[in-house]
């Protein structure tokens, strides 16, 4: 170009003046273009970048509000004051939020919308333009359902601690652990605790340490549903008022209430008393220390009392329930309370309505906060194959030190790791467990732009 103008320029002969002087418009027209077409490139990318990220923004506000569109609206406007880089007021009107239903499929959840406009006259198309061209942006995101495979799901929803490794704990797993707390600190590992999983994923925040050992962080997810949401039990099977049961060691007793048992607790006897009918109502379980009671395959129902072993509980294909017959709210619902040197080795069934469930505690049991009412401090031996399920309380888990992974999950409230690894009791879980009937718990949904 600088050789053809040069020659131009040389060229003595009066028709090139008038070539130029005819061409020199379309050269600076072309140029004026250019540079218009780069600014509105520009603007038109920033806005659209603010666009996306004020979308994420208010599915992440709706994850935790619902359908608030108020609190959608503001967490658009302040995201918006962060994340608006082209220097041009918005259009009256803008921005636009609107909350989209779910797809039908139910992969795209708390869907939010945002549009965004500005209009601004550009620098050389403006002074052939009435008015200055508006410049439109809109994106949509959504909750979309995550790969990940957890085998700890903390479901405490507040800003408290969801979960906690303390002392000299040792947790070992090859999946993940993942808390709906909005905390913070949603997850806390301290003292000289060795948490490792494939990821610690969390709704709120979560402070980097070298006590975790994890493959990635992952805060600021979607909530993580819960698994056994639609799982209750029915009273109406619930066998509580059986008038005729044999203990052990002495006569026929009639009750009016369901009996407790103990080490003494004669389930053959019983059995045959009741008429070859089993007894699947317990108003608790109570094994003292140096006794050992073996539950045959079933389902334990605990009618309004508790769990305390000190001693030794065995059981295979057997789920314990803490519940209550009495459909009211505020039922009371016992708790679970494993003594540091007692030994359980318990498995679920495999299949059927509480297939893969180890020990349910009724969602009606009241929430405790600062406190964690149910405790397994399992011995070296103790083995806990299915899931261990408290929707509403506090779980303290002092692990079942053992050289092999084990088919073991906890979907809790809160849980809390503690003990002491020293003695080599490191809780090791492990994933792949389709073929003790309990699922894969994948989740921790994203959010993610969509179309």
């Amino acid at each position: 170009m600088r050789k053809l103008l040069n020659k131009m320029w040389n060229d003595e002969r009066g028709n090139v003046l008038v070539v130029m002087g005819a061409t020199l418009p379309l050269f600076v027209g072309a140029a004026g273009l250019a540079t218009d077409t780069i600014q509105w490139t520009l603007w038109k990318r920033q806005l659209q970048r603010a666009a996306d990220s004020a979308a994420i923004a208010g599915v992440y506000e709706r994850v935790q509000y619902k359908n608030d569109l108020d609190k959608v609206k503001a967490a658009v406007t302040k995201d918006l004051a962060l994340n608006h880089h082209t220097g041009i007021a918005l259009s009256s009107g803008f921005p636009q939020t609107s909350l989209v239903a779910d797809s039908t499929d139910g992969t795209q959840t708390l869907r939010v919308k945002v549009a965004l406009q500005v209009a601004r006259p550009l620098s050389f198309s403006g002074m052939f333009m009435s008015a200055a061209p508006a410049i439109y942006a809109e994106s949509t995101a959504a909750s979309v359902p995550g790969t990940d495979d957890y085998c700890v799901i903390s479901l405490e929803d507040t800003s408290n601690t969801g979960i906690t490794g303390s002392g000299n704990a040792g947790v070992e797993m090859d999946c993940g652990m993942i808390t709906n707390s909005s905390a913070a600190n949603s997850a806390i590992a301290k003292g000289n605790v060795t948490m490792k999983a494939s990821v610690i994923a969390s709704v709120g925040g979560i402070e980097k340490s070298d006590n975790w050992v994890v493959e990635k962080y992952d805060p600021y997810v979607s909530k993580m549903t819960d698994p056994y949401a639609s799982l209750s039990p029915d009273p109406s099977v619930m066998d509580c008022t059986s008038t005729k049961v044999v203990v052990r060691g002495g006569p026929n007793e009639t009750i009016s209430t369901a009996p407790t048992i103990t080490a003494d607790y004669d389930f053959d006897a019983s059995y045959a008393a009741n008429g070859n009918k089993s007894i699947n109502c317990f108003s608790g379980i109570d094994v003292a220390s140096n006794t050992t009671v073996n539950l045959p395959a079933g389902v334990y129902y605990i009618d309004g009392g508790n769990v305390n072993i000190q001693g030794t509980l065995t059981g295979t294909d057997v789920t314990i329930v803490l519940t209550n017959r009495n459909t009211s709210s505020t039922a009371t619902i016992g708790t679970f309370d494993m003594n540091a040197q007692a030994k359980m080795t318990l498995s679920a069934p495999t299949t059927g309505t509480w297939a893969g469930m180890a020990i349910y505690q009724d969602r009606r049991a009241v929430n405790q906060p600062k406190q964690n009412p149910n405790k397994i401090n399992g011995g070296s031996t103790g083995i806990i194959e299915g899931v261990l399920y408290f929707p509403n309380q506090g779980l303290a888990y002092n692990g079942d030190g053992t050289s092999d992974f084990v088919c073991t999950r906890i979907v809790s409230r809160r849980v809390t790791f503690s003990g002491n690894n020293t003695t080599g009791n490191t809780t090791k879980i492990k994933k792949d467990c389709a073929s003790k009937g309990i699922p894969s718990f994948e989740g921790g949904r994203l959010v993610r732009l969509v179309a």
